[in-house]
């Protein structure tokens, strides 16, 4: 069920001219009940003017006594023939005045690390033109020297949701197209497959002639042999001594 416009303006004149109960404003405004009750109470919505649902064809008189002669009668929003289409219309998205200068950083943003998606697309997710895309694109806007690039989900021109959307589609498109590689990225490119079953693992051409050592934990008495140092004192007698 729709909800109708300036909802909580809306609930604050059905709380001060009607005998509906908190539920029923609560479900037709889209509001918690709690919220509505607080309404009432002046807690909530405090200097907020009343929004008549009846001359803004919102509701009707019969809808409202409807209601309050059953308190299970849950309100309809009246049908607007001239809204009939308003959610669904195409184009770039709205953005306000004071986020429109924060656009120019958030295309920024897109292009360097979503180059994937298409002029339409970032078009559509921050609410610009395909001549200020094409301009940050070739950096040629006139103010490009002191534009910072933003992510638009920060800056609030755009929802992560929307943003992850628009990627896939855009990757998806890609995959269809086959870009995204040129032709000598996608010879290099080897399977795990094939890795795993390459039967001879190749050696760097720099380590090419290297011998193999092994290294023993314990060196062995043949290469590393134990000398006394007494030896070096007990010499054996000379001959010549024992000519003398």
């Amino acid at each position: 069920m729709g909800k109708p416009i300036m909802a909580k303006a809306t609930a604050v004149w059905l709380v001060d001219n009607t005998t509906l109960t908190f539920k029923q404003v609560a479900d037709f405004c889209g509001l918690h009940e709690l919220e509505v009750q607080g309404i009432a109470d002046g807690d909530v919505a405090t200097g907020v003017k009343g929004f008549d649902p009846i001359s803004n064809n919102q509701l009707t008189r019969d809808e409202i006594k409807a209601g309050e002669d059953d308190p299970k009668h849950k309100l309809k929003l009246k049908f607007y023939a001239a809204a009939v289409g308003e959610e669904k219309r195409r184009g770039p998205r709205y953005t306000p005045l004071s986020k429109r200068q924060d656009r120019p950083a958030s295309i920024l943003w897109l292009v360097k690390f979503h180059p994937e998606l298409a002029d339409s697309q970032i078009s559509k997710l921050v609410g610009t033109t395909k001549p200020t895309i094409q301009a940050l694109r070739e950096r040629t806007h006139w103010n490009i020297n002191n534009i910072q690039p933003i992510d638009p989900v920060a800056l609030g021109l755009c929802k992560q949701t929307e943003l992850d959307t628009a990627v896939q589609k855009a990757n998806a498109r890609m995959a269809k197209e086959g870009g995204g590689m040129t032709d000598d990225e996608r010879r290099k490119l080897v399977s795990t497959e094939q890795s795993l079953a390459a039967d001879e693992t190749k050696i760097p051409a720099s380590m090419e002639g290297l011998e193999t050592f092994t290294l023993s934990a314990e060196p062995k008495e043949e290469e590393q042999p134990i000398i006394d140092a007494d030896s070096f004192f007990n010499l054996p007698d000379s001959k010549d001594d024992d000519d003398k």
